[in-house]
């Protein structure tokens, strides 16, 4: 087996939205049920040796904004070794909406450079940054699904920089589900394309595993 880039007694926190919160907060404490605790069983059996600390930091509905206004007490005060960051769906569905909510691919650049610049600055974890994604092959032009896919390449592309201006691994997700979708039917992964069923949240484990021991 590759070896890991963890190593004993560090600490890895895990913040973004739904799909990183996934029922930690109420109805399955502490690391949810999605990626998150699949990453953590995943890595229990593969390096039983490594005694980690998990921490998921995940809220369902957040934007970037949100994890910018609890950034110092979630992330600088926890001090994580590592923090994997994975947001940017609902970023993207709030602006499309027009809502005040919504963040433009502009200001989604503006918040996450403020983030990491914070965390780079204060504590200086190894940072870990999933793309969001959208599972669909909807490209009709006429659908709310198409058009999702003709704006996520922009909030894509915003992770893909800062991923590269702090050195962080980067986790692609679109790719890595569009591959699934040539063989498989959407809901084989997600029941709609944002909220991943256990399959595609075993996916999503599987591909931040694959980075984190490249």
């Amino acid at each position: 087996m590759d070896d890991l880039c963890f190593q004993d007694g560090q600490k890895v926190l895990f913040i973004g939205d739904s799909i990183t919160d996934c029922g930690r907060r109420d109805t399955a404490p502490p690391l949810g049920q999605g990626y998150v605790k699949f990453l953590h069983d995943l890595i229990v059996g593969g390096w039983p040796e490594r005694k980690l600390t998990w921490v998921n930091q995940g809220i369902g509905g957040n934007t970037i904004l949100d994890l910018q206004g609890r950034w110092e007490q979630d992330i600088i005060g926890e001090t994580p070794d590592w923090l994997c960051v994975k947001v940017g769906i609902n970023d993207l569905h709030r602006h499309l909406a027009g809502v005040p909510e919504g963040v433009p691919p502009g200001r989604f650049r503006q918040a996450y450079e403020d983030i990491l610049t914070q965390a780079a600055t204060k504590i200086e974890p190894r940072l870990i940054l999933i793309t969001p994604f959208y599972i669909s092959v909807d490209r009709d032009g006429e659908s709310p699904q198409s058009a999702v896919l003709e704006l996520l390449p922009e909030y894509l592309g915003v992770v893909e920089e800062m991923g590269a201006k702090y050195g962080a691994r980067l986790v692609r997700l679109q790719p890595m589900f569009e591959r699934q979708l040539r063989y498989r039917p959407a809901a084989t992964f997600c029941p709609e394309p944002v909220h991943p069923n256990a399959t595609g949240h075993l996916l999503i484990a599987q591909e931040v595993l694959r980075v984190l021991c490249a």
